[in-house]
């Protein structure tokens, strides 16, 4: 059959965490800063849809492209890897020092990726910076301060409807991510997950490596943001919220119910 069953898919999670806990740093970074470019990509192309049809609703049935493409070439994205590592981990086949190393370095080459290709699409948009964004550009620029000011205008209140927008988010995203390993064919794969990462674009949730594009890119291009209000009202809680979204509400609930049978293999050591 094409399709996995879920306790297969649970044991495809398992070896797909054990692969990454394999990894190389070098790797790690590369692998993680094409994802981060590649989803600013997709959300660039989302807004400038957006803004051609005036429909976000076209917008978000593009996004998942980027998304696609990550898991066609296997790239590493940290929301994902927050529901894949920690079923590896209980399942045997990685330590909780790999579960950590391999978020801290996708992170870090997401953010990397994600900032890389915000200035050369804020470059782009504002013919390299001598000119007001275009259309799409000046769609980044409301875009970053939309993810910034109601939060901070709204205090606690603002900082936890963030952090819920953000678990929301990744339960749906890592969704998407498992969704890419239920079919051993390269179609079935992109129907799969296409389906949850519309879902969460359409209803603008928050997802921290969409937004290390979204809000540098709008604050390059002239958003009353600062940096600060990216760290501290979103990126942070965004982050966070990632986490407990993908790790319990994906990861460990699937591993609870449809847990594989007792790892015999030893826990795979990272290459040097």
């Amino acid at each position: 059959m094409d399709l996995l069953s879920p306790s297969e898919l649970v044991t495809a999670m398992a070896e797909s965490g054990a692969r990454k806990a394999r990894l190389s740093v070098p790797d790690l970074l590369i692998r993680g800063a094409l994802s981060g470019a590649i989803l600013g990509f997709a959300t660039s192309l989302a807004d400038a849809t957006t803004v051609a049809s005036g429909n976000a609703v076209v917008g978000a049935v593009l996004f998942p492209v980027g998304f696609i493409m990550i898991v066609l070439l296997n790239l590493e994205l940290v929301t994902g890897a927050f529901a894949i590592m920690p079923v590896a981990a209980m399942a045997g086949r990685a330590s909780p020092a790999q579960v950590l190393r391999n978020w801290g370095w996708v992170y870090l080459g997401n953010l990397l990726g994600a900032l890389g290709y915000a200035v050369l699409f804020a470059a782009a948009s504002s013919q390299f910076f001598t000119a007001a964004p275009d259309p799409v550009g000046a769609k980044a620029v409301a875009i970053a301060v939309a993810k910034t000011a109601p939060y901070i205008k709204a205090g606690a209140a603002g900082w936890f409807t963030c952090f819920t927008k953000a678990i929301l988010c990744n339960w749906m995203v890592c969704l998407g991510t498992v969704m890419g390993l239920i079919s051993r064919s390269t179609l079935g794969k992109i129907i799969a997950a296409w389906m949850p990462i519309m879902g969460f674009f359409a209803q603008g949730l928050e997802h921290s490596v969409v937004n290390m594009f979204a809000i540098p890119a709008g604050i390059l291009l002239g958003a009353p943001v600062s940096w600060t209000d990216w760290v501290f009202a979103n990126q942070i809680p965004v982050s966070l919220g990632n986490l407990v979204g993908g790790m319990v509400f994906t990861g460990l609930a699937l591993y609870a119910t449809y847990r594989p049978a007792p790892a015999t293999l030893a826990v795979p050591q990272p290459a040097e």
